[in-house]
This record gives structure tokens, C-alpha cells and sequence, in this order.
């Protein structure tokens, strides 16, 4: 099997680098990994999955893509199959769907699940710590457990992640949008609904069926021994502010109560890997457990529980396109469909419908960007600006000129576009949004300390520090060089008369870097480089957010995926996709099983040169100083 590791055996620091083997994944547990990557190559593939709230054209893929057969009925929807649906798609789609559905059978011939970790096996390495996995937004189920008469028809059915959610949202959408969306003023369960996120290991190894998330973590994690008595998934409702979590669900108190239970009965410490807006809740759990307003268990709690945190592709700075998505119902997925697509898309949901959706769900509002204009940068800078760009990205929403009233006049860098979405939305919105986290800069050790007695501030890893826990280890996988959203260009609604939007992206718009009236930047093709990377490369080394010298070691992971796999393949570096990446399973199983010292620092992209530039600063520093930092 090829590998996308190499091992070098080093002696010492300074001792020459022994033989090592390209074939094999993990060598012998003493070996010092260094994990070397080739550069990416160009190459683009379609993108699917349109966009899982919505189209017509996404639904049918998905079934194709589920499908061990060429075509599919779902016999739940009564006479629609998609035979009938496929009277009305363009030829051109049909054939795209038949040979991504062609791609998906012939990699799964091609390449065995469970080899990494049967030749993690191989060469010694086995369960040694309890493993706990926090998943990412979106990828948890939730099923219904009401019982008035709204909700009868899908009790115990999921209404997120399965093929009765695509029912639903076809068939009964209204029905639908009241079980999804969270009471605006509360921001817990509506009157006469009750979804729950659902349990177990099959509530994020599959989106819906045929469409993996954790599933290829577990089967390799499953081949070196573990199972449910050494390891679990701590599914969570994303839908849920993270104070909520622990008011309606007591999701913190038993998450708490395992890892106790874990470390008594095995008498080793846990290992948590999250991904996404998972690594949010780790961050958010960490000062929860130690507060007397949370869990109560004191300063030492995370050193005396917590070995390792493994955080996969985590949006520790938030996401910009949060921010679009929030704002408008948009974001590039949406923006840069072709006209039919549009049209499905609007018939099932529309802009106005998508924004009131992800607003009445607080939990998607805890990846606003975080950290204002000294992280994003201003009208004219940002630290990931590059070389002869015509745009700042620190020009986040921008107006072309004669655009009408509706519009605002200048155009917004991120602090000020989050003013402008508190300043246009309810203020149910407001109330949630702010009364649940925040997004500025502590620039002191006082105030880092003082923030810990604020769980408004507990999200933000920029207003607060990591737990005094000088043994505990992060590891930072993520992956770069997939094209990733960074800045936009916005208009006035075309028929401002029949929304309450006020402002929609500028999809007309294609010249220069505009694509649709979206920028692209750096990222994993969701997140972008500055929020997996500041806090891992730069911010965590700074004393005022790491009091304890915790050991932050960074890998990142090129993207580099297959041009026929509909996944990527084992070398993608896809935010989702990731997870089934081949050398980060290898890594995780590393981790496990006790050998994480092995694990070495590797970046390959220039966020330490953008991490320099960001202004924030040691307390000691000055901003020249910083600025010549590497």
C-alpha cells in the first residue's frame, strides 16, 4: 500500500537520518515520524453535492451516490421515484450522476477501509487510550421524539441525516422547517416538538447512507481494538447554543461523567479527536468542567483526565461563510449554481427561508469569525493578502457603485459586517447570538483570566486560554490548498419588494478574481487557513493563551485528491473528506495508541508568515517586533 508517510529513524537530534520505508504507514513504535508531503497538484472535480438543505439536483445525486443500482425509488415518497424525476433533468446531469456513482464503486473495489489499521496492527500498535470522538456540524442525526400530532408520522425517525429528511423536506417542508428550526426566543425546543441528536456510533459514521463522515475512522480504530467499551461518540444536537447544550441536553455534565468513568475503569487517561465545530465544543468543554458555574471540577481536571486532543480541521476562528450563510441564506455552494439548479434550489428553499433557518439554530452561529479586523484584516490589508491582489480580503462584503439605497455605502471589512448583520436581523437573533458568544481580542493575561469566569467568552480562543494542563498534548490536522471563500461581493435583492433580505450576493458578477461575486482564498474548501491555523501555529504559543506550555504540534495535509474519485480519495484534504484521508487515520491511530511523541510538526503553507502579520501581540512585544516574527 502506498503511504503518505515517511519515516525517518533519527538517533538523536543531530544523527543521520536512517533507511526508511516508503511502503509501509506506521514503522516500529519507537520511530520519530516526520511526515512529508508532496507538493499539491492543480486539479478541480465537480462538486456533487450541491447543497444538503435543498435542491432538487442534490437529492437525486445523493441517491444516486447511496445506490448500489444504477437508479433508485424511494418507496416512502409514494408515486415519485427517480425514474420520474429524471424525466425533468437535463441528459448532461444524468450522465455526470452515472459516472459518480461509477467512481464511488470502482475506488471502493480499489481501496480496503480497514488497511490502516491492519498494518497499524501489524507493526505493534494497539488501543492504549480511551478514545472519545466529537463530531462536526451538521454530521450528528437527529430524530424526532414527539409524540403530538405533527410529529407522529417521525417518531424515532431522523429529520436530519437520513432519507426521511429528504422525504420530509419534498414532501411536508413546512412540517419539516418546524422540527429544524429552534424556538427564536428560547432557542430550545418549539411548542409540541422534540428532536434529539441521536447516539451511538451510527449517529455520524454516515450522513446518509453511502455518504461517510466517521465511518472509516472507526473501522480502522475497530482493527487495533477498540469498540464501544473503550471508546465513544459524543454526538450532540449543532442546532443548540453550546449553554444550551448543557440546560436542555446536560451534554457537557455527561460527557464529563464518561471520561471519569473511562479513566477509572481503564485506569489510562482519553484521548478526544473532534472535527470542525467539534473542536469549538472541546475548547468550550475544557472551561466549562473546571468552572464553579459549569462542572466544577477545579483547575487540575483536564491534567488529571485528558492525555491528548486531537483536533481535526477545527474552526477555532470561526468561518467567513458562516457569516454569508447567516446573512443571506448564501454562500459559494449556492452562489455559483447553474440556472436549473438555482431554480430547484429556490423551489425548496429560498434565500429568505435558508437565512431564517441557520439564525433560528444558534449553534451554526457560534463559527461567526472571530478575532474582528486584527485577524481578518481592514479595508485595505489583511495578512493573507497576496501579491498584487486587486481586492483586499479584509474588504469582506463589497458593493459595486450604483447599487440602491438598500445597500450599505462603503464597503464592510468582517467587524463591520458582523455589525451590519446585528444591525438588519431580529432581535430574537441579537439576544441569542450575543447573549451566547463573543468574537473580540483579549490583549492581556488579565484579561484572558478574568474571561474564564464569562462563558460568553468560552468559545473564543482569543479571549480565553487553554486549561493549566502541562501534560496535555494538541495535535493540529488540517488541510490546505483547496480554494476557500474569503471575501464577497453584495447587491440589492432583484425584487426587494418580495423579500426581507436586504442585501443578497452579487452572483452576476464574474471578472478578475470574482467568481459569481465570490473571492476565493486559502482553506480546506470550508474553513479558511487563517482559523485552523492562527491559533495552532502562533496563538498558542503566546503565554497569555497558553499559561501551562501545553505542546501544540501541526500537521498540515495538502490536497491532493484523485481526478475520478467522487471523495477525493485517500490524499484529499476535503474538511468533510478528510476524515477518510489515509495518512490522518494513520496519524489518529498513532495518537491512540499511545505513540503521539512520535508525531513531528509539519506546514507546508504560509500561515506562519500570515500568523506574523495578524495583529496580535505578546504583551512584551511591540507591533514592529511582531511584524518581523517568523
Amino acid at each position: 500500500m502506498a503511504s503518505t508517510l515517511r519515516r525517518r529513524l533519527l538517533p538523536d537530534e543531530r544523527g543521520a537520518e536512517a533507511p526508511h520505508r516508503e511502503d509501509s504507514p506506521i514503522d516500529q513504535p519507537t520511530t520519530h515520524v516526520h511526515v512529508v508531503e508532496q507538493k499539491p497538484k492543480k486539479s478541480k472535480r465537480r462538486n456533487t453535492f450541491i447543497f444538503l438543505l435543498g435542491s432538487l439536483c442534490g437529492i437525486v445525486g445523493a441517491g444516486f451516490f447511496a445506490s448500489s443500482n444504477d437508479l433508485i425509488d424511494f418507496p416512502e415518497f409514494g408515486e415519485i421515484s427517480v425514474d420520474s424525476i429524471l424525466d425533468i433533468v437535463p441528459p448532461g446531469l444524468v450522465k455526470d450522476m452515472k459516472d459518480f456513482v461509477q467512481g464511488e464503486r470502482d475506488v471502493a473495489e480499489t481501496y480496503d477501509s480497514f488497511s490502516v489499521g491492519l498494518q497499524a496492527r501489524a507493526e505493534g500498535l494497539e488501543a492504549h487510550h480511551p478514545m472519545i470522538m466529537v463530531p462536526g456540524v451538521i454530521s450528528t442525526g437527529l430524530e424526532s421524539w414527539g409524540t403530538a400530532n405533527i410529529s407522529r408520522a417521525y417518531f424515532r425517525k431522523r429529520l436530519w441525516g437520513s432519507w426521511t429528511m429528504m422525504r420530509a423536506l419534498v414532501m411536508d417542508k413546512e412540517i419539516w422547517k418546524r422540527h429544524i428550526m429552534l424556538d427564536k426566543r428560547t432557542g430550545l425546543d418549539p411548542p409540541m416538538v422534540k428532536l434529539r441528536a441521536a447516539q451511538g456510533f451510527d449517529a455520524t459514521d454516515f450522513f446518509i447512507t453511502g455518504y461517510w463522515i466517521w465511518n472509516k475512522i472507526f473501522e480502522n480504530m475497530a482493527t487495533i481494538g477498540y469498540d464501544p467499551t473503550n471508546s465513544y461518540t459524543a454526538a450532540y444536537d449543532w442546532r443548540l447554543s453550546y449553554k444550551n447544550l448543557e440546560v436542555r441536553d446536560r451534554y457537557f455534565s455527561k460527557l464529563k461523567s464518561y471520561i471519569e468513568s473511562a479513566v477509572v475503569f481503564d485506569g489510562k487517561k482519553v484521548v478526544l479527536a473532534s472535527h470542525s465545530m467539534g473542536s469549538q465544543v472541546v475548547f468550550y468543554f475544557f472551561h466549562w468542567v473546571q468552572s464553579e458555574s459549569g462542572g466544577r471540577g477545579g483547575p487540575s481536571w483536564v491534567e488529571d483526565h485528558i492525555s491528548s486532543w486531537i483536533n481535526i480541521s477545527g474552526c477555532m476562528l470561526g468561518a467567513v461563510k458562516d457569516l454569508t450563510a447567516i446573512l443571506s441564506g448564501e454562500m459559494r455552494d449556492t452562489a455559483q449554481l447553474n440556472a436549473f439548479a438555482v431554480y430547484g434550489l429556490e423551489q425548496f428553499l429560498s434565500k429568505e427561508e435558508r437565512a431564517e433557518l441557520f439564525r433560528a439554530m444558534p449553534g451554526i452561529s457560534s463559527m461567526l469569525p472571530m478575532g474582528g479586523n486584527a485577524v481578518w484584516g481592514d479595508a485595505d490589508w489583511a495578512p493573507d493578502d497576496q501579491p498584487d491582489q486587486k481586492v483586499s480580503y479584509g474588504s469582506f462584503l463589497n458593493f459595486r457603485t450604483g447599487n440602491n439605497l438598500t445597500t450599505p455605502a462603503h464597503n464592510l471589512t468582517v467587524e463591520e459586517s458582523l455589525e451590519y448583520l446585528f444591525d438588519t436581523t431580529e432581535d430574537w437573533y441579537q439576544d441569542q447570538i450575543k447573549g451566547s458568544y463573543s468574537h473580540g481580542v483579549a490583549h492581556s493575561r488579565a484579561e484572558v483570566e478574568a474571561n474564564e469566569l464569562d462563558q460568553t467568552k468560552w468559545v473564543n480562543p482569543l479571549e480565553t486560554r487553554l486549561p493549566l494542563a502541562p501534560s496535555l498534548k494538541i495535535y493540529c490536522f488540517y488541510g490546505v490548498g483547496k480554494p476557500t471563500e474569503r471575501a464577497y461581493f453584495y447587491k440589492a435583492p432583484d425584487q426587494p419588494s418580495q423579500t426581507n433580505l436586504n442585501i443578497t450576493i452579487d452572483i452576476g458578477l464574474t471578472e478578475g478574481d470574482v467568481d459569481h461575486g465570490v473571492i476565493m482564498g486559502e482553506g480546506d474548501g470550508t474553513v479558511n487557513l487563517l482559523s485552523t491555523g492562527y491559533m495552532c501555529n502562533k496563538g498558542w504559543n503566546m503565554e497569555r493563551y497558553n499559561p501551562a506550555g501545553v505542546k501544540v504540534t501541526v500537521v498540515e495535509m495538502p490536497h491532493e485528491p484523485e481526478r475520478f474519485n467522487p471523495r477525493g480519495g485517500p490524499r484529499t484534504a476535503d474538511h468533510v473528506d478528510i476524515l477518510g484521508r489515509q495518512n490522518l487515520n494513520e496519524l489518529i491511530l498513532r495518537v491512540a495508541a499511545g505513540k503521539g511523541d512520535t508525531i513531528s510538526s509539519y506546514v507546508v503553507s504560509n500561515i506562519r508568515e500570515y500568523a506574523a502579520k495578524v495583529k496580535i501581540y505578546d504583551e512584551e512585544s511591540v507591533p514592529e517586533a511582531a511584524d518581523d516574527a517568523s
